[in-house]
């Protein structure tokens, strides 16, 4: 099963800011793991959520023909914490993008108002290094579940989307 961290995008401006938002539900069984007596979404998790954020913006502006791979985390500061009844919100905006990979800057927001930053490396491995290295043929970062749900949900337009 993958976890998405991410509820929906409200703006992609492909290639150059993606925002997306995510809802902290009560419902949530890993709200209750940390802290059973008061609920709050773990850091990491949020961290998570604008990692698949920026990851989607930085694998679309190359048409997810690289498999795009988190690979430093620049800065991470949050203010607080999450809890249920809050909306967080991603923004990814895209600084840099090559060959080998791509920079990102994010901010997140908690109802609307300023939250944190998280900013971001990526990689970028393709099919010939990443069978060099062991690494499974197929795309397994935007895999076909991936794709379906992308352009399902949050229409994003994957018409040049690699078949794997």
């Amino acid at each position: 099963m993958r976890w998405i961290w991410i509820d929906k995008f409200i703006e992609f401006q492909p290639g150059e800011r993606a925002v997306a938002v995510k809802n902290v539900s009560r419902a949530e069984d890993h709200l209750h793991d940390l802290y059973p007596a008061y609920p709050i979404m773990p850091a990491s998790l949020i961290i998570e959520g604008m990692a698949q954020t920026a990851g989607i913006l930085v694998g679309q502006a190359r048409n997810f023909n690289e498999r795009v791979i988190l690979a430093k985390i620049k800065n991470a500061s949050l203010d607080g914490y999450a809890v249920p009844g809050d909306q967080l919100t991603y923004e990814a905006t895209l600084e840099h993008i090559d060959d080998s990979g791509a920079t990102t800057a994010g901010r997140v927001l908690r109802n609307g108002q300023p939250f944190g930053e998280v900013d971001m490396i990526f990689s970028h491995l393709d099919r010939q290094s990443g069978v060099e290295l062991g690494v499974p043929e197929h795309n397994f970062v935007f895999g076909g579940d991936f794709k379906n749900l992308l352009v399902s949900h949050y229409n994003i337009d994957l018409s040049n989307y690699p078949d794997d």
